[in-house]
């Protein structure tokens, strides 16, 4: 029993993501948007879009986590990037 929660312990320590920082999200996207955008380089696996409590707005940056290094590479191979008519 204490062997196999070793395993599955390791096993969530060498699960490898890969993430980008993105700025200057529109005030009007929204992370599923975000998402969909960003999936089509590869597999999106998590898209982090902070909100501000006081204001109801999210905060204009977000983080988006890949499943392999490659997904990355394929979204800096794109000169620039547009999200609902602004570049981010």
């Amino acid at each position: 029993m204490a062997a196999a929660r070793a395993v599955r312990a390791v096993g969530r320590r060498t699960r490898r993501f890969f993430d980008i920082f993105v700025a200057q999200v529109p005030w009007t996207a929204s992370s599923k948007e975000v998402k969909e955008y960003f999936s089509q380089f590869g597999s999106v696996q998590r898209c982090q879009l902070p909100f501000d409590r006081d204001t109801g707005f999210h905060r204009r940056y977000c983080w988006i986590k890949f499943s392999s290094a490659r997904d990355v590479e394929n979204v800096f191979q794109k000169d620039s990037h547009i999200l609902e008519g602004a570049k981010v």
